[in-house]
C-alpha cells in the first residue's frame, strides 16, 4: 500500500479540462469590447466638451478631469518615442489573440479582455489622432493626487496585468487548470514496542 501512495505522489495532478471554451471566447470578447468602447466614449466626451489644458474638479482634492494629450506610454511614461509604443501595443494585441485557443478560464478571459481592450484603445489614438498616423497623442484626463494623468485604457491595461499576476501566483493556468501540490508520502507505521534496533547485552 505504501508503494501505491508513493507512486500517486510522484505523478503530477491531472486537472480536468474545462469544456466551455467557446463561452470563454465570448466572455473575453465582451470584456475587450467593453474596455475599448468605454475608453473611446470617454475620450470623445472629453475632446468634445473640454479644451486641452482645462481642469475640472470632480471630487476635490481627490479627483479632477484634466485634459492633456500624451505622446508617451501609459501614465505619461516615455514621451517623444511615440512610434515605439505604437509597435509595442500592436504586438501585444496580436500576441493576446494568438493565445485565445488556450483560453478556458473566466478570470483569464477577464484579464486578457481588459488588456486587449485597453491596448486597442490607446492604439486607436496612436494611429488616428494628431499629429500624424502612428504618431498620434493619447487623450488623458483622469487626475488623482501625486500620480500621473491617465485614461480608461491605462486603467484597463493595469487591471488586466494585476489579475494575470494574481492568477499566476495562484497557479491558475490559462486553460482553467490549476497546479495542485502532490500529497505527502505516507510514513510506514512503527512496529509495536518501539525501535527495531536490537539491544545487545553486556
Amino acid at each position: 500500500m505504501t508503494d501505491d501512495l508513493t507512486d500517486d505522489a510522484s505523478r503530477p495532478a491531472l486537472p480536468v479540462r474545462r469544456k466551455w471554451r467557446p463561452a470563454m471566447i465570448w466572455l473575453f470578447a465582451g470584456f475587450a469590447v467593453f474596455a475599448y468602447a468605454f475608453d473611446q466614449l470617454t475620450k470623445l466626451w472629453v475632446t468634445s466638451t473640454m479644451t486641452e489644458g482645462e481642469r475640472i474638479p470632480v471630487l476635490p482634492p481627490l479627483l479632477h478631469w484634466y485634459y492633456i494629450r500624451n505622446s508617451g506610454a501609459a501614465f505619461s511614461i516615455g514621451e517623444n518615442v511615440t512610434w515605439v509604443f505604437t509597435i509595442v501595443m500592436a504586438g501585444v494585441s496580436v500576441a493576446i489573440l494568438l493565445q485565445l485557443r488556450r483560453l478556458g478560464s473566466a478570470w483569464w478571459a477577464l484579464s486578457l479582455g481588459l488588456l486587449l481592450g485597453g491596448a486597442l484603445g490607446n492604439l486607436t489614438d496612436r494611429l488616428f489622432r494628431e499629429p500624424s498616423f502612428a504618431m498620434g497623442h493619447v487623450v488623458d484626463f483622469i487626475q488623482v493626487p501625486n500620480f500621473a494623468i491617465f485614461n480608461i485604457a491605462d486603467s484597463a491595461v493595469v487591471s488586466g496585468v494585476v489579475i494575470i499576476c494574481l492568477l499566476t501566483l495562484r497557479g491558475v493556468g490559462m486553460d482553467g487548470t490549476r497546479q495542485v501540490a502532490a500529497p505527502k508520502t505516507a510514513k510506514p507505521a512503527e512496529p509495536a514496542g518501539g525501535s527495531n534496533e536490537e539491544t545487545v547485552g553486556e
